[in-house]
C-alpha cells in the first residue's frame, strides 16, 4: 500500500515527512551509490545526511531533522541494519518519536505504521485483529483478518514504529518478543505465519519520565539495541531547534514569522535551561527546579501559543505579554509546590535581569 499523496487543494495540518520532504529525498537516493540494506531505499550514509542535514553535490541543501551528535544517528541507523531492533530512549521532548518518524521516512518511505503506545493498547495493536462479521460468518479466513502495522510492515520488509513503548502494559509489550527474536508472527488460528520479509525492523521510543510507565522485561529490553537522546548541550542549539520547529509550524498556521520572535525565544529558553538544571546561566544563582521536565518540546508550544496570540489578539509581534501564561502554564503542574519554586525564580532572577522586567510584570500578572 502506498500513501496517496497529499491534496494540493487541501492542505494538511502536519503532512508526513516522506511527503512533506520528498525533493530531498529523491535527490539523496539520485546521488546514493552506495550500497543499500535489502529494502531500504537509501544507504545508511544517506539516511543519516538526511537526518543531521548538508549541502549535496547537485546543490540540493538537506535540512536538519536531528540538531546534535551525528554520532548518535550513526549508530541509530547502523543497528537498524542489523537484525537488532533500535529503542530510542530519552526524558519527554528529546525528539525521540520526531527522529523515529524520519527514520521510517527516509529508511522504507513511509513513516505510517505505527504503533501507539498507551495503558489501553491492546496486544491486537502489535499481532493482529479480526473483522468480526467475516469472523461470525466464515470463521477464521485470511479475509477475515485485520493486521496490525506490525504484520504489515513485516510482509513488506520496511521499518514500523512503536511509540511509547513503556506505558504499554507488560503483556502487550512481550507480543514483541517473538516478533523481535524469531522474526516471525504465529498466527495459529490460521495454522500459518507471517514471516519478515528483508528490510524489516522496529524502531520503539521510551520514556521513564512519565507516570504510569511499565518497565521493559529483561527478556525485551535484550531484543533492542539502545540509543539515548540527550537534551540539547547548549542554550544556542537549543534555541536553534525551538526557532527551526516554530517557524515551520507557523506556515500551515498562519503564524508571524518565527525570526522576528528570536528574542522572545531567547528568553524562554534561557528560563527552562536554568529551571532544568537548578543554575543560572552564569554559576551564580541557585534556583529550584519544578516537578515539570521543562523540555524543547514544550518550548516550542509555549513559542508557538505565543505567536497565536499576538497574531489574533495582539500587532502581530511576540510580546512577553504573549509568551507569560503558557510559561507559567509549562513551569507550574503542580499547583502549590511548582508555584512556590516558579515565584522564587522570578524574585531571584528575572526580576533582577537587565532588559527583562517586562517578561517579568507579565509573568507576575500570569501567575497564579
Amino acid at each position: 500500500m502506498t500513501i496517496p499523496l497529499p491534496d494540493p487543494a487541501r492542505p494538511v495540518l502536519r503532512p508526513h515527512p516522506e511527503h512533506e520532504h520528498a525533493a530531498e529525498l529523491a535527490a539523496l537516493a539520485r546521488g546514493d551509490d552506495r550500497p543499500r540494506p535489502p529494502g531500504w531505499r537509501l544507504s545508511p550514509q544517506a539516511v543519516v545526511t538526511y537526518l543531521v542535514g548538508g549541502t549535496l553535490p547537485d546543490g540540493t541543501v538537506v535540512l536538519p531533522k536531528y540538531v546534535g551528535s551525528r554520532r548518535l544517528m550513526e549508530v541509530a541507523v547502523a543497528t537498524l541494519a542489523t537484525d537488532r531492533a533500535l529503542l530510542l530512549l530519552g526524558v519527554p521532548g528529546t525528539a525521540k518519536s520526531w527522529v523515529s518518524e524520519h527514520l521510517a521516512a527516509a529508511v522504507s518511505g513511509d513513516s505510517t505504521l505505527l504503533v501507539q503506545g498507551t495503558a489501553g493498547t491492546a496486544e491486537e495493536s502489535i499481532r493482529y485483529g479480526w473483522n468480526y462479521a467475516r469472523l461470525l460468518a466464515e470463521g477464521p479466513s485470511e479475509a477475515a483478518l485485520v493486521p496490525s502495522p506490525v504484520m504489515v510492515a513485516m510482509r513488506r520488509g520496511s521499518l514500523t514504529r512503536v511509540e511509547e513503548l513503556t506505558r504499554m502494559p507488560a503483556d502487550v509489550q512481550d507480543a514483541l518478543i517473538t516478533v523481535l527474536s524469531e522474526k516471525t508472527l504465529p498466527v495459529p488460528e490460521l495454522g500459518s505465519e507471517v514471516q519478515a520479509a528483508r528490510g524489516f525492523n522496529l524502531v520503539a521510543t521510551a520514556n521513564d519520565r512519565d507516570r504510569g510507565v511499565n518497565d521493559l522485561s529483561a527478556a525485551l529490553r535484550r531484543r533492542f539495541n539502545t540509543v539515548v537522546l540527550p537534551l540539547p548541550a547548549t542554550e544556542e542549539e537549543e534555541v536553534g531547534i525551538v526557532a527551526g520547529r516554530v517557524a515551520a509550524m507557523a506556515g500551515p498556521l498562519e503564524l508571524p514569522s518565527a525570526p522576528s520572535a528570536l528574542e522572545e525565544i531567547r528568553r524562554v529558553v534561557r528560563v527552562f535551561r536554568e529551571l532544568r538544571s537548578g543554575v543560572t546561566a552564569d554559576g551564580r544563582t541557585a534556583v529550584k527546579s519544578p516537578s515539570g521536565t521543562l523540555s524543547t518540546a514544550e518550548a516550542i508550544s509555549v513559542v508557538t501559543q505565543g505567536l497565536a496570540l499576538a497574531a489574533h489578539f495582539g500587532d502581530g509581534r511576540l510580546s512577553a505579554a504573549d509568551l507569560a501564561a503558557g510559561l507559567v502554564g509549562a513551569v507550574v503542574k503542580d499547583p502549590l509546590a511548582d508555584a512556590v519554586v516558579w515565584q522564587e525564580y522570578l524574585e531571584a532572577v528575572v526580576r533582577e535581569r537587565p532588559g527583562w522586567s517586562e517578561l517579568y510584570a507579565a509573568c507576575r500578572a500570569a501567575s497564579p
